[in-house]
């Protein structure tokens, strides 16, 4: 059931690891209530939730700990919204290259990431990028330490590629934003901008789920 016009949704931020507060302040800049989610009764009051950038691994094994993984993984198979931006990305995919053996995925996107595949930190860069379904000129992307998509399913759009710029052979072209019904997906870090449009993007996909 669709969330009425001009309602607040409840968009919870994933808060075991990671740029938990930035995501918090844009989701309120967005207009939804942010709520902290570490433990099963709170992600059941949300209507939406957001993982943020991260040590996947990491967030791969609390995830586990706190009991979440399962939970987690049913929300989103049921049709919850979900944003995962870095690591958030990785986390949803159905499948990550480069990775321990022993992380988990959740799986509410069919597509392949590679991990750390823009380089280490000190690869760590900017760009300008088009991306689909938002106005008002080009998203300013920045990435750190950042995934890309390798392959995309059927269902899956791709919301945003790597534009060629100088410095930028391997990395042009590549895929850094996508989405699959409710769930939104970015390489880069949209919480480090001051530019909410993607979170608006996010909580408007929370208003229509």
């Amino acid at each position: 059931m669709a969330i009425a016009t001009g309602a607040r949704p409840v968009v919870g931020v994933l808060a075991l690891q990671g740029d938990v507060r930035e995501h918090a302040a844009m989701v309120e800049r967005a207009g939804a209530r942010a709520l902290p989610v570490r433990r099963a009764s709170e992600l059941s009051e949300v209507d939406g939730l957001v993982l943020p950038g991260g040590e996947s691994t990491t967030m791969s094994r609390l995830l586990e700990t706190f009991e979440l993984l399962e939970p987690l993984r049913e929300r989103i198979a049921d049709g919850m919204p979900a944003f995962g931006s870095c690591a958030g990305m990785i986390l949803l995919a159905r499948q990550a290259l480069d990775g321990r053996p022993d992380q988990r995925q959740l799986g509410g996107l069919d597509v392949v990431v590679r991990r750390n595949a823009f380089g280490r930190q000190v690869d760590s860069f900017e760009a300008d990028l088009d991306f689909t379904g938002i106005e008002g000129g080009p998203v300013h992307a920045v990435f750190i330490r950042a995934p890309w998509v390798e392959k995309a399913g059927d269902g899956v759009e791709v919301l945003a590629s790597v534009p060629e710029m100088p410095g930028s052979e391997d990395a042009a072209a590549r895929i850094v934003a996508v989405r699959q019904g409710a769930v939104l997906a970015t390489s880069f870090h949209p919480e480090l901008t001051g530019d909410e449009r993607v979170h608006r993007l996010f909580v408007d996909l929370v208003r229509q789920a």
